[in-house]
């Protein structure tokens, strides 16, 4: 069955895993997924992630999340924003801070996937993908 929604999947299924407290969750490998992931990681919050095949020779990105020293979730919440029905965009100057600035918010530019407070430093705005905390 196709997925309407590629980024609310893989957002769902981080939660998931979150939730029963896995190491590691599988999603259906993208471009866009994988730069989602890249911030996720530079932002610190996920473990490693990594490009494997599988044996119908699709891919399919390996995603370890974090935990705390007391078993708890990096990640609160991951949510998504901009829904196919319903698009957010924010102009340079209305993005606003996530969370008091203890989240960020996902933005997709035309210079790429950014965070709110990447958006903000080079001057674009764009459609509000997600938001982490």
């Amino acid at each position: 069955m196709a997925v309407t929604d590629p980024i609310a999947d893989m957002f769902t299924r981080i939660r998931n895993a979150k939730i029963v407290k896995h190491d590691y969750v599988y999603i259906p490998f993208s471009k866009f997924k994988l730069a989602i992931l890249k911030l996720l990681k530079e932002e610190g919050f996920i473990g490693q992630y990594e490009v494997k095949k599988t044996s119908l020779d699709k891919q399919v990105l390996k995603v370890g999340l974090k935990y705390t020293s007391d078993h708890n979730s990096v990640i609160k919440d991951i949510k998504k924003v901009s829904k196919p029905g319903n698009r957010v965009y924010f102009r340079k100057r209305n993005i606003g801070r996530t969370k008091n600035g203890f989240g960020l918010s996902i933005i997709s530019t035309s210079k790429g996937v950014m965070t709110d407070r990447n958006a903000r430093l080079q001057n674009v705005g764009g459609e509000v993908i997600g938001e982490v905390y």
